[in-house]
């Protein structure tokens, strides 16, 4: 049985697949598992991950039907034989003593789990650390705290607390024990954190940026997606089980109305984009129709958003005043639309 289990989703990333394997091959840390998941690429993945594999008996591949990466994901997850489990996604990179490190914090600190800061590197060359938290050892009501209670509804607070998935190093036990899973194809990783924390009872972090992540501007969140409220609100009825599911509610009273407006800014922003086939016009209309659903409306009159980015705010600003026309026209210079 390997101490680790690597788990790495592909599709169509013929580009970066010999890189992101190499990262993994190169670890100080040795005794893992690579489980690459092949999510019906329809480029040269498939090949390159089968010759890794002939090449490396610590590799495993998967080939299924495209379903999306938290499908790939929870493929890896049944089919991880380690200790412990790692995410890393195809067109990042693992720093070489990203392994190690994680591993021999967990097991000096006797924790179920480790997490260390990660790299932020930009198409322009620009890098910046991000931690997950400050260094040190946490207890089950310190990961609360630390983790699960942002991702609840902090939401609007700045800096918001990334879900990132694979700045962690989690006890397969736990989530194996739990059943903890993936669903869809956006904001999946928050919930799998939010589950995942709320079971884990010590945490080691370490704030040395181990992990490299290359912000790539076609990536499913720069991308105009159709269904956006559908995802998001079956993201929050999955959000209102585990609040129930842990009682999380008292923590964090107005989470829905930081949550929706979290994702009614990430909604306005979505369908002003470029790759949204409707008229300018029609975009204004979507709009305001987002704005007047039930838990929108709410969320705008109980609420109002401080202290957020620049452009976010602004748009905040302009929502909850009504200002749809002048919303509209800014956007319309921003995307040139």
């Amino acid at each position: 049985m390997p101490g680790i289990s690597v788990i790495v989703p592909v599709y169509n990333a013929e580009k970066y697949l010999k890189k992101c394997v190499e990262s993994v091959q190169n670890q100080t840390f040795q005794d893992w598992e690579l489980l690459l998941v092949d999510d019906g690429s329809k480029d040269g993945s498939r090949a390159i991950c089968d010759q890794c594999a002939a090449g490396d008996g610590r590799i495993r591949v998967f080939h299924k039907k495209n379903g999306g990466v938290s499908s790939a994901r929870n493929l890896g997850l049944r089919e991880a034989k380690g200790d412990c489990i790692a995410f890393l996604d195809v067109d990042d990179r693992y720093e070489f003593r990203c392994l190690e490190t994680l591993w021999a914090a967990k097991e000096r600190e006797g924790a179920d789990t480790a997490a260390c800061a990660h790299l932020n590197l930009l198409p322009n060359g620009t890098k910046s650390p991000e931690p997950v938290l400050p260094a040190g050892v946490y207890d089950a009501q310190g990961i609360r705290e630390g983790i699960v209670y942002p991702l609840l509804g902090d939401r609007l607070t700045q800096p918001v607390f990334n879900g990132f998935i694979w700045r962690y190093l989690y006890s397969g036990e736990i989530i194996r024990k739990k059943h903890i899973s993936f669903e869809g194809a956006y904001l999946e990783d928050e919930l799998f954190l939010m589950e995942y924390f709320c079971n884990a009872q010590k945490l080691a972090v370490v704030e040395e940026p181990l992990y490299r992540y290359f912000l790539n501007p076609a990536s499913a969140t720069h991308k105009y997606m159709a269904d956006f409220m559908q995802v998001f609100h079956r993201f929050m009825e999955r959000k209102e089980a585990l609040v129930k599911q842990y009682d999380l509610e008292a923590a964090r009273p107005q989470w829905r109305e930081n949550s929706n407006w979290a994702g009614l800014l990430i909604a306005v922003g979505n369908e002003y984009a470029p790759g949204n086939p409707k008229k300018i016009w029609d975009k204004k209309k979507a709009v305001e129709e987002i704005c007047a659903l039930p838990e929108m409306k709410r969320a705008i009159e109980t609420v109002t958003p401080v202290g957020l980015s620049g452009n976010k705010q602004m748009v905040a600003n302009l929502v909850k005043g009504n200002h749809f026309f002048i919303l509209t026209q800014l956007y319309r210079l921003k995307n040139r639309i």
